[in-house]
């Protein structure tokens, strides 16, 4: 199961995309606080649109309330980073939770978690100069590497509403 970790979460139509993301690639997402809004705002709620009903979320006091019952192999999202998405093997961690952390969008993952996780610290290689994506697409690209890694578990790979033969009808 891959897990999408929210270290102090800041503009709620992040996170909401980032809840629709989670939901449509079956990952539990994990909030830890504070956060910078309501559960229940209403730009959470449209960009998550009806999704997030179908969505596992925990929300956590600290990072050491989120540590103490969580357990896998963890990742971390930082622009200081120094290995890309892709040069991480998801698969050799199949059969264990992995959990990818993304910081705040203003300060991003304190330097003292980053410090004591120096070889699994990720950066998502961008032109010199820039500085950061946003966050909701930083997990978007994230998630779909390990996904792609991992082989899409549990993912359909045909459209189920309309019916895998819609084009050609």
């Amino acid at each position: 199961m891959i897990n999408v970790v929210l270290y102090e979460p800041e503009i709620p139509a992040n996170t909401g995309n980032i809840m629709r993301t989670c939901a449509a690639f079956d990952c539990r997402l994990h909030l830890i606080e504070p956060l910078g809004f309501y559960l229940d705002e209403a730009h959470l709620k449209r960009a998550g649109m009806d999704y997030i009903q179908d969505l596992e979320y925990h929300v956590y006091h600290d990072w050491n309330v989120f540590l103490s019952v969580n357990h896998g192999w963890f990742t971390f999202v930082t622009r200081y980073g120094f290995k890309t998405p892709s040069e991480f093997d998801f698969s050799a961690h199949q059969n264990e939770e992995i959990y990818l952390v993304f910081g705040k969008e203003s300060t991003g993952i304190p330097k003292e978690i980053l410090r004591n996780n120096l070889d699994q610290c990720m950066r998502i290689p961008m032109r010199e100069g820039a500085r950061s994506l946003n966050l909701s697409n930083c997990v978007a690209l994230c998630v779909y590497e390990a996904l792609d890694q991992l082989g899409y578990p549990g993912l359909s790979r045909t459209e189920t509403l309309k019916g895998k033969d819609f084009l050609v009808r």
